[in-house]
């Protein structure tokens, strides 16, 4: 079992209401592309230092099929030409919404505005908002990496083994 869920468990309460609101939350979220959120939580992972976090989504974004290998250059995505310019802009939001204090600036919330709708901007930023509530759960309670991207935890099947 995931150690999160397995911490979690021993409030039974706050177990089934976390488990209530991530499955609302994955219906509700229909709007931004989900390979962007995908790469803002990530990003937000990183940041915090969430190593569970950074593992576990990892495994996450190859099973989903994308190019995992451009993860790697998460921390120069300004400059690197494997991100486009919309993946930029979240990925700096990303890291604004992370920043202690936070260093959100009215023209990054206005830009993602335009170019997301919106809808988009209001999931990115729950997206980003959530993910820092989990991973710094994780982190502050030693929660760390399980090996899913070593596949020597909790085997999920890829797309190509799927039924």
């Amino acid at each position: 079992m995931p150690e999160p869920f397995a911490v979690t468990m021993r409030h039974r309460r706050l177990s089934w209401a976390g488990a209530v609101a991530e499955l609302a939350v994955e219906r509700a979220h229909r709007v931004l592309p989900e390979s962007l959120r995908d790469l803002a939580v990530y990003r937000v992972a990183t940041n915090v230092g969430c190593s569970w976090c950074i593992d576990f989504g990892t495994m996450l974004q190859r099973h989903k099929g994308p190019d995992i290998e451009r993860l790697r250059d998460v921390d120069h995505y300004a400059t690197s030409p494997l991100f486009t310019a919309d993946e930029r802009l979240a990925l700096a939001y990303a890291d604004a919404v992370t920043a202690q204090p936070m260093t959100v600036t009215d023209e990054l919330v206005e830009e993602l505005d335009a170019r997301l709708g919106h809808d988009g901007l209001v999931e990115l930023t729950h997206a980003v908002a959530l993910e820092n509530q989990r991973a710094r759960f994780n982190h502050a309670l030693g929660i760390v990496d399980q090996g899913f991207t070593s596949g020597e935890a909790c085997r999920v099947p890829g797309p190509a083994s799927r039924d």
